[in-house]
């Protein structure tokens, strides 16, 4: 009996984009010296920017020195039915008093957020401590999908 083999493929800009912008969880991956990390975060997807939150601590140090990240998004059904995709940009901080070039991407971002965590930035916030508001540009987007 013949083995049926898994097809593999690349995702063009569009599978990417709307892929991104049906999940909300995703992994950001970053690096500070010889030092790597990845840690999961909720996100919001617009216009080839992904918006985020977190709360201050050694995640924010080490993108102080280099905002160069990497954020995943997996969708996976099976060992050999999924799809993928990678983000490769710089993270920029925002500010709700930024009024230089980012003026205006707070309310933006905080916008996109609250549709993916209705209560944020509210009293109803589910994490209150995470009030630190960021936006990845997707300098270089691609992905994958494997099909049975």
């Amino acid at each position: 009996m013949p083995v049926q083999r898994p097809t593999f493929r690349t995702l063009d800009a569009f599978e990417c984009a709307a892929l991104m912008g049906m999940h909300h969880v995703g992994r950001l991956a970053f690096s500070f010296r010889d030092k790597v990390d990845i840690e999961p975060i909720h996100y919001a997807w617009s216009d080839g920017w992904i918006y985020g939150r977190t709360a201050d601590g050694s995640k924010l140090r080490a993108l102080a020195h280099n905002r160069w990240v990497a954020f995943e998004i997996d969708e996976v059904n099976a060992l050999f039915d999924w799809r993928s995709v990678v983000v490769k940009g710089s993270l920029y901080i925002l500010s709700p008093t930024d009024d230089g070039p980012l003026h205006g991407e707070w309310d933006h971002a905080i916008a996109l957020l609250q549709r993916v965590i209705p209560g944020a930035f509210t009293e109803d916030d589910p994490t209150p401590e995470r009030a630190v508001v960021f936006r990845i540009h997707a300098d270089h987007i691609t992905g994958r999908a494997a099909s049975p």
